[in-house]
């Protein structure tokens, strides 16, 4: 049986508190959770569809009830098509984070592994990622490679 499964409503405070650890190790800003309360509902609700275009994948705390290890969160998005993807479904990865005391227990990678069967499951052809310096060997073992593209925002 798999360590990893579908998180569900009753994760979302997990999924945000693990979402943090991934900001706070990404980003050298000032950490901040004021967000949460807010973002909240929207998680357990995105949590509660299983047939929607986002999944979030995690494995349980072995050492503490009710805590999550390993979380990873994807998002399928809708582009038209083109040559190699021809129905338009491009995959995203963001939110890839473990507990810091759960690290170096294979968590990351069979969570990965679990959101990519998803992804294939749903004809996504192609799916993206930004990687931090720690987890870039993580997916390049997976078969990720860097894109030749410019990446652009524009903050609304």
């Amino acid at each position: 049986m798999s360590l990893v499964r579908r998180a569900v409503p009753e994760d979302a405070e997990e999924v945000l508190r693990l979402r943090q650890v991934m900001i706070d190790s990404v980003f050298a800003t000032e950490s901040s959770t004021a967000w949460h309360a807010e973002s909240l509902p929207t998680v357990r609700r995105k949590l509660a569809d299983p047939d929607g275009d986002f999944a979030a994948f995690v494995v349980d705390h072995p050492d503490r009830p009710d805590a999550l290890a390993a979380l990873v969160a994807g998002t399928i998005d809708y582009r038209i098509g083109r040559a190699g993807n021809p129905h338009g479904a491009i995959g995203y990865v963001f939110s890839v984070a473990t507990d810091p005391d759960a690290r170096r227990r294979g968590y990351a990678r069979a969570s990965m592994e679990t959101l990519l069967d998803w992804f294939r499951e749903r004809g996504v052809a192609a799916v993206d990622l930004n990687a931090s310096a720690e987890a870039e060997s993580l997916y390049v073992a997976l078969g990720f490679v860097q894109k030749p593209d410019p990446s652009m925002r524009l903050q609304l």
